[in-house]
């Protein structure tokens, strides 16, 4: 996992995460998951890989993201990402989504995926970043408000240098400064 600075840490989600991952999903999405489907996808379904972003506010450990993928046949599929409303802005789905990408290298894919809504340009910004290209389109992909989703990929037969750019984009704690 991604060594964050305090008082953020990234681990794997639990099932002990969901009613915190459910309550940031029903802020992020106006599709919101169930709790049945992320029971199955930490028990049931070996493809899932899924984490959380948490925050340490002292007095506890609060989740205030998480994010998702699935490996498939030398594919990583990342399925979600999403961060608390309140805490969007601050590079958090940025740290998520490396995250999720150093995890994809390590397992060696041919391919990483993904879709966005097409109106969705901090999201397709930050895919850009890191040299996600659009692949396609899905009509009409989203049921709540019919949008096209794009479908975006990383091809590493594409970018054989891609994981080691991407170790490069892992932030650097700053050095001491050296009093007088």
């Amino acid at each position: 996992m991604l060594a964050l600075p305090p008082p953020y840490h990234l681990r794997p989600m639990t099932v002990a995460d969901i009613p915190a991952v459910l309550a940031v999903d029903r802020e992020s999405f106006p599709t919101p998951a169930t709790e049945q489907l992320y029971i199955q996808e930490l028990t049931g379904n070996p493809l899932a890989h899924y984490q959380v972003l948490i925050e340490n506010t002292g007095a506890a450990e609060e989740v205030i993201g998480y994010a998702g993928f699935w490996l498939i046949a030398g594919e990583v599929h990342i399925s979600t990402i999403a961060v608390r409303p309140d805490q969007r802005g601050r590079g958090l789905g940025e740290w998520l989504l490396l995250n999720l990408l150093l995890l994809a290298c390590e397992m060696a894919p041919l391919l990483v995926t993904l879709e966005v809504r097409r109106g969705n340009r901090v999201a397709r910004n930050l895919y850009t970043k890191f040299r996600f290209e659009e692949v396609g389109a899905r009509r009409g992909y989203y049921r709540d408000t019919g949008e096209d989703a794009l479908l975006l990929t990383v091809d590493f037969g594409v970018q054989p240098d891609y994981c080691a750019w991407l170790r490069q984009q892992v932030p650097q704690p700053e050095a001491p400064s050296i009093a007088d």
